[in-house]
């Protein structure tokens, strides 16, 4: 399946025609999960609905977002709080997200 055109800003760095949803699922879903647009999230919303990417999140414990990013997931897709917390512990020992904590 080949994904929309609005979708290419977020694959700067890949050939985007060769991206192929069935073969590099997770690689799409993360990257826009960390960069997407509404638009590009809309979009990854309907086309796995919202039970299965909160599975996918859980899955990747976290699928190495941002605290911020984790939060609104937990509550656009009411993922479990403890998990989120747990997740969003770990995010804040990455060293690179330290830079932003006060």
């Amino acid at each position: 399946m080949q994904l929309p055109d609005t979708l290419q800003p977020y694959f700067w760095d890949c050939d985007f025609c060769s991206l192929s949803w069935e073969k590099q699922r997770d690689f799409i879903i993360r990257r826009l999960l960390r960069s997407g647009s509404w638009e590009a999230l809309t979009w990854l919303r309907n086309k796995l609905g919202d039970v299965e990417l909160g599975k996918w999140i859980e899955q990747q414990d976290g699928a190495g977002l941002s605290p911020r990013q984790l939060r609104f997931w937990e509550l656009m897709l009411e993922l479990p709080h403890s998990k989120v917390n747990q997740w969003v512990g770990m995010a804040r020992q990455n060293h690179w997200n330290q830079r932003t904590i006060p």
